[in-house]
């Protein structure tokens, strides 16, 4: 039987985990034994119960900087803890003598965990036989400023790595669009299709707004415009405000106790997905999976990228929808309790029918054929 080894680290939101989740559960349900390597703080329902799970001592980043690691504690992670999570890593491989192994982001993002990953591929290119070595990218990438990053994951691409799974629809954006040497890693790229939830069953809960701020820390500014919003449209009757697990207690409460007649507050639902699909909008940051849910869902949307310390991925994901028709953008600058507002008449006024066609969203069962496919031809 195939065995797979998917290395994935969620840093700030749970996107990346989200959809290696989603993926690893395809792999296994083609048959195929898969390790699922995580090293972020721990998400209540990721994996799933059917994905072996192996949990090493967990980073995550501070101040949404993306830099300076730190532990569960939130105790800067000294060389000495490092060190003991690359250990761990390399006895997950060699335990798991996998056929494939899949780094999820890196070498296009993930830096930071060069410690472990460097010394991961080493070990890769020292078994014998071999093991297929496969990249899990989104579909648009953060944009790098500093000389001689595009250049280095081109050689890192080139050196190492058999396929680069691009998880997006070329008819919607492509990987040249956001990464300028993709001419480079041409000839391992492979599109999946957006990965995506099954479709979902509308909600008997009929809401006229979902508001959703990510798995991040980073929503409490959304959350609290929404509420603003809200308070000034008593004539949409149903808000339901989702903060996302890691909003802080002290916000959570706060926010509670201003809300509204018209707002119900949740930090999580497990049937997100079925409440977009029975809403008049949803109103969202532009992450990967929340735009994946809500094309499956076919609800309007208000999108209002996160655009700190110079990301450009989310901006870039709603701009594009918002030149489709699909969307209506605002900036995380002009984010305010009205700008909410104007911005949920505009998305109620559009005409989603007229808009893109449905883009893939069978991204995890095709990565799991590409990767039987590669075994298969490997054998």
């Amino acid at each position: 039987m195939t065995r797979v080894f998917f290395y994935v680290q969620h840093l700030l939101g749970i996107g990346h985990l989200a959809r290696a989740s989603r993926i690893a559960s395809a792999i296994k349900a083609a048959g195929m034994e898969i390790t699922l390597v995580t090293g972020g703080m721990p998400v209540k329902g990721f994996p799933g119960p059917d994905v072996d799970h192996v949990a090493l001592p967990a980073v995550a980043v501070g101040d949404g900087a993306f830099a300076g690691l730190v532990d569960a504690d939130g105790n800067r992670a000294d060389a000495a803890f490092l060190d003991r999570r690359r250990d761990l890593l390399l006895a997950a491989f060699h335990d798991a003598a996998p056929d494939v192994v899949i780094t999820e982001a890196f070498p296009f993002g993930r830096r930071q965990m060069r410690f472990e990953l460097l010394p991961l591929m080493a070990a890769i290119e020292a078994r014998r036989p071999r093991p297929l070595l496969v990249a899990s990218v989104r579909d648009i990438l953060q944009e790098k400023t500093k000389p001689g990053r595009d250049e280095e994951t081109v050689e890192l691409v080139q050196a190492h790595y058999d396929r680069l799974l691009v998880h997006g629809d070329p008819s919607f954006v492509r990987l040249e669009d956001t990464f300028r040497l993709a001419a480079g890693v041409a000839d391992k790229v492979a599109y999946t299709g957006l990965v995506c939830p099954p479709p979902p069953v509308p909600s008997a809960e009929q809401n006229d707004v979902v508001v959703s701020a990510g798995g991040g820390a980073v929503g409490a500014a959304l959350v609290g415009a929404a509420i603003e919003a809200a308070r000034a449209m008593p004539h949409l009757r149903r808000w339901s405000v989702i903060t996302g697990p890691n909003l802080p207690d002290a916000d959570y409460d706060a926010f509670a106790a201003s809300a509204p007649a018209n707002v119900t507050l949740h930090r999580f639902r497990t049937d997100f997905t079925s409440l977009l699909a029975s809403a008049r909008v949803s109103v969202s940051q532009a992450g990967y999976n929340t735009v994946a849910d809500i094309l499956q869902a076919g609800c309007r949307a208000l999108l209002i990228p996160y655009a700190a310390q110079g990301e450009t991925e989310q901006t870039t994901r709603a701009t594009k929808l918002e030149a489709l028709g699909r969307a209506v953008m605002l900036a995380e600058t002009d984010l305010s309790g009205p700008a909410i507002a104007t911005g949920i008449e505009a998305a109620l006024a559009q005409d989603i029918a007229a808009g893109p066609a449905k883009v893939a969203t069978d991204g995890a069962r095709r990565s799991a054929e590409i990767i039987a496919e590669m075994v298969a031809a490997k054998r």
